[in-house]
């Protein structure tokens, strides 16, 4: 008897979603909850599982289609017999077999984006470990091992098709000139709108300070070890930051609030979204109760956030809310930004690289390791008074953290 696999629900008022990936094929044996197919929302990509066992019969949808919540996506047969996989290759089978084939015979499941690294890049799958849920390979995965084999972006050669003549004259006159059209995802497109509305809708300024972290580094330094047996996390600058935004956004309520048609909301609570690199794009999970929670499950959140995100199994309920963000551009190694609010959000704190500089301290010149952070507002909101009031509040914080104890 074939069973139906619909669309679950996606989250409160998301009605639909697009097909990122089939990760079971038509023949393929499948156990009851194992994720058939990747599917994409505007804010996380979420897996589809089977609710039976059997074996998948027909696929109803395409990747890159959009299919609404309750849509049949696929059946599954009940109990039925997975097809017949092909005959193995025999063992004196050439070394240098096509990298299309490689591909084919490694997994019925690489995703569109892996299976053309493969082929750009001549890497046999099955040689390279994956580090996507559940050991799939990632896009990631096979750059780093064509880079270990010497190989770099620019120089990959794709796999060989047949190509109009007119076509390899004009390659061959001006040099290889590649270009690819690949559709954006359903997370990009969503990015690129939030971003761009932000910039229309909101009267954007940033007001910038550095920062002395002298006495975070010393205090990690001192307590690390102490703290990451104890708590079996380690004591990183996120937490210093979250704290000392949590003093700031009680002293200066306009932070920490957004516009509401001609109303101001206003919280009294401090809910903090953390900006993760995953590899669909920058996502914003929530670390709720900042001002409630200690150093230790602020960064076991943290940490939490970015494994899932890695995983791809961030939540819709993981994003919802947020009423101030963090970014981390310092991590990729950037020296100054600034950062674009995260709507409704109407401020977010962008921090960057540590480097040791020349810095003036009681009329001396002394060499100190500086950060530059940035605070960017909705002027419609926040006054400019306001906001530098509070990027001074985390400034304060961060150079004397003793300040973020005793509640100052």
């Amino acid at each position: 008897m074939a069973s139906e696999i619909k669309v679950p629900a996606l989250g409160e008022s998301v009605t639909e979603g697009t097909i990122g990936e089939w990760l079971k094929q038509p023949g393929d044996r499948v156990e009851v909850d194992e994720p058939i197919a990747s599917l994409e929302t505007d804010k996380v990509a979420i897996e589809v599982p089977s609710p039976v066992a059997g074996v998948i019969g027909e696929l109803r949808a395409a990747v890159g289609d959009t299919v609404e919540v309750g849509a049949v996506i696929a059946t599954v047969e009940e109990g039925g017999a997975a097809a017949k996989p092909a005959e193995a290759a025999p063992a004196t089978a050439p070394t240098s077999a096509p990298a299309e084939n490689l591909a084919a015979d490694a997994s019925q499941t690489l995703s569109p984006a892996v299976r053309r690294a493969v082929l750009e890049h001549g890497i046999d799958p099955a040689t390279v470990k994956g580090t996507g849920k559940d050991g799939r390979l990632t896009k990631e995965d096979v750059i780093a091992a064509a880079k270990a084999k010497g190989d770099t972006i620019e120089d990959a050669v794709p796999a060989q098709a047949e190509v109009p003549a007119t076509e390899v004259l004009k390659s061959a006159q001006s040099g290889s000139r590649k270009t690819e059209r690949v559709k954006m995802t359903r997370l990009r497109q969503t990015i690129a709108k939030r971003l761009k509305s932000a910039q229309e809708n909101a009267a954007l300024l940033t007001t910038f300070n550095d920062v002395d972290m002298s006495a975070v580094i010393e205090a990690r330094e001192k307590y690390k070890d102490l703290f990451a047996k104890k708590h079996d996390i380690k004591l990183g600058f996120m937490g210093f930051f979250a704290k000392a935004a949590h003093l700031a956004l009680k002293d200066v309520p306009s932070v920490n609030a957004q516009i509401d048609g001609d109303e101001i909301v206003y919280h009294d609570y401090v809910d903090i979204s953390v900006a993760v690199s995953a590899p669909n794009g920058l996502v914003v999970p929530v670390v709720r109760d900042v001002d409630k929670k200690g150093f230790a499950q602020i960064e076991k959140d943290i940490a939490d956030f970015g494994k899932r995100a890695r995983d791809g199994t961030l939540t819709m309920a993981d994003m919802t809310g947020g009423t101030f963000t963090i970014s981390n551009g310092g991590v990729f190694g950037s020296l100054m930004s600034t950062p674009i609010i995260n709507p409704p959000q109407s401020a977010v704190l962008g921090l960057h690289r540590i480097e040791d500089r020349v810095v003036v301290v009681n009329g001396e010149m002394v060499i100190r390791p500086m950060m530059y952070i940035a605070l960017s507002y909705d002027h419609r909101l926040i006054d400019g008074r306001e906001a530098v009031t509070a990027l001074k509040i985390i400034k304060d914080a961060i150079e004397d953290p003793t300040r973020m104890l005793i509640d100052l």
